[in-house]
């Protein structure tokens, strides 16, 4: 099944088989540019769990402009486990159509979302989500702070 969005913005679902090596690069590239503060090392370490854990338990849908992919979602159920575009691809509208997408599907996304990423915070905020909680550290007890994001549809 394809979606197409555009003349040549489609979303669809992912291929485990084919793809999973394609969107963790994706996540390693965009993290790289989002995160800075987590560190190369941690980032190389998490990207064998999203190849190996993340991507294979979530609903992955993939953005392709011209048939290549530019991002990725991954949902389990109405939680947005990760939305990443790759770097040279960002502020093209990838991110909004997959995002457009989930609420599609879905009705209500939540999420969390590093503070300390301005851009992804003044994205979430342009498309309307709402901060219902925070937290100082990040799921493996680093001090990363954590909001933690709702949109209804």
């Amino acid at each position: 099944m394809s979606i197409f969005l555009s003349h040549a913005l489609a979303i669809r679902p992912f291929d485990r088989d084919a793809e999973t090596t394609t969107l963790s690069t994706i996540w390693f590239d965009a993290s790289m540019k989002a995160h800075p503060f987590i560190g190369e090392p941690r980032l190389v370490e998490q990207r064998t769990r999203i190849e190996a854990e993340y991507l294979p338990k979530a609903e992955t849908w993939v953005a392709c402009l011209g048939g290549e992919i530019v991002g990725f979602i991954s949902l389990l159920d109405c939680f947005v486990g990760g939305l990443f575009i790759a770097p040279n691809r960002q502020g093209q509208g990838s991110g909004r159509a997959l995002m457009a997408h989930a609420l599609a599907l879905k009705g209500e996304l939540s999420l969390e979302v590093y503070t300390a990423n301005e851009q992804a915070c003044g994205f979430y905020r342009a498309l309307g989500f709402t901060e219902i909680s925070r937290r100082d550290v990040d799921d493996f007890g680093y001090p990363y702070p954590n909001a933690t994001l709702r949109l209804r549809a």
